[in-house]
């Protein structure tokens, strides 16, 4: 075993225990901060909704999980399971589907955290506030974080590490459609952040902007109980909407109510729902501009992980976006905690600021813009093997054939009920007794 640091990882949710995992298998001390009261981040459901439905208020109080109640994963357990802790059907439990819904998956989380004693380093409602490094010689950060519900009752400590990881997740901060006349229009505008139930669309007609998964199930949740549900589908390939109900993107709101879209329809619209994902925010590191999020590129970060100029002292786990992100967090993690105890090595700083810059070109030669840095969509399976590689770990053949991209193909071959009547097992040992 190399070296042994002090080191804050901020969030217990996947990504958080996970690093905390491999960081006390490496040797390291562990200190896991979590502004929440328990293990799971977005995993834990909270019925209650922020005070601001779009998010714009910087002041509002912020409701961490984006969890809905009728939420099921949209992943089956075998893609959920870690390298030597499957996720597995329990005796007893009330959930056994496949693709369980999310009480069960947080139930999971739980006996992950309990199962390899990580509940012990983990410092519950204390709030990260600033993350900052204090001596650039010595390479100490210093991490401050408040305790207390309410301001009257807020105290604030400080305390110095070594290293900090990031695994603050990134389904928190909505990010919100624009078009002329939002903020004037006099109906109920929400994101899907603040989306619960459905009893509130009752007999309303609702417009909803988007078509990724929450778009999709939102849609098919509040379509029984309400009049009419016009879904906004952004981008220029959509040529053919699949009913009278779809439409391009907003054109204008009127003070008067009513939406009118670039296809010319008008509707006399209740409430508009943005489900139109999420930003990028980590308002408490202090890098002195080194790390930016700019269009959600958060960066420079070499292979998603370590800002170069500050590595391996600083790293985000969890930054990716279509993968089977389960996957990719524990060899990120495992790789961060081999890092640091200095049994895997990085490349020197200016190799590592030439791969980012690469990386960027190429994404301007494709013409592909900045928000898609962090898309594994068209190399899922490389970039999992890389980092296998580094850990000496050989890539299991269904790494290949079980990425988001074929499972979003089987997902439209089986159509919405795809939970209930695809059989993933028979799948999966396809894939695991081909040669």
């Amino acid at each position: 075993m190399g070296e042994s640091y002090k080191v804050a990882v901020i969030g217990a949710g996947i990504a958080g225990l996970l690093t905390a995992r491999e960081l006390k298998r490496e040797g390291h001390h562990v200190t896991v901060f979590e502004k929440a009261s328990k293990v799971g981040g977005i995993w834990v459901y909270d019925p209650r909704v922020e005070t601001d439905p779009l998010g714009l208020d910087p002041n509002r109080e912020i409701v961490h999980s984006s969890l809905y109640k009728s939420l099921r994963a949209n992943l089956p357990r075998q893609a959920m399971s870690f390298l030597d802790y499957p996720f597995l059907k329990k005796e007893g439990e009330d959930d056994q589907r496949t693709f369980p819904g999310h009480e069960e998956v947080l139930r999971f989380l739980e006996d992950f955290a309990r199962d390899f004693g990580l509940m012990e380093p983990i410092q519950f409602g204390h709030q990260v506030t600033r993350v900052e490094l204090v001596n650039e010689v010595t390479h100490e950060w210093v991490v401050e974080s408040r305790t207390g519900e309410t301001e009257s009752t807020w105290e604030s400590k400080e305390e110095l590490f070594k290293a900090v990881v990031i695994c603050t997740g990134n389904q928190t901060e909505p990010k919100i459609a624009e078009f002329p006349g939002r903020d004037s229009w006099p109906g109920l505008q929400i994101h899907s952040h603040n989306y619960r139930t459905p009893e509130q669309f009752e007999n309303k007609i609702v417009v909803l902007i988007g078509n990724g998964p929450s778009a999709h199930e939102i849609l098919k949740e509040i379509s029984p109980l309400a009049k009419q549900v016009h879904q906004v589908i952004r981008g220029p390939s959509v040529e053919n909407y699949d009913s009278p109900w779809q439409h391009p993107m907003i054109e204008c709101a009127r003070k008067d109510g009513k939406v009118v879209f670039q296809d010319g329809a008008i509707v006399d619209a209740d409430v508009i729902i943005h489900c139109t994902g999420y930003k990028y925010h980590y308002p408490f590191l202090k890098s002195n501009g080194i790390v930016t999020v700019d269009d959600n590129r958060v960066g420079p970060v070499y292979k998603h992980v370590f800002p170069p100029s500050l590595a391996p002292w600083l790293s985000f786990v969890g930054l990716n976006t279509w993968s089977i992100i389960f996957r990719v967090m524990e060899l990120q993690a495992r790789w961060v905690a081999k890092v640091l105890s200095g049994t895997v090595e990085l490349p020197s700083q200016e190799a590592m600021a030439s791969s980012v810059e690469e990386l960027y070109s190429e994404m301007e030669k494709k013409g592909l813009p900045k928000n898609h840095t962090h898309s594994l969509k068209s190399d899922e399976f490389e970039y999992v093997s890389w980092i296998a590689a580094q850990l000496n770990i050989k890539p299991l053949k269904r790494w290949k054939e079980v990425t988001v991209v074929s499972f979003i193909e089987r997902i439209v071959q089986h159509g919405e009920n795809f939970r209930d009547t695809w059989d993933i097992d028979k799948w999966m040992q396809e894939i695991d007794s081909s040669d």
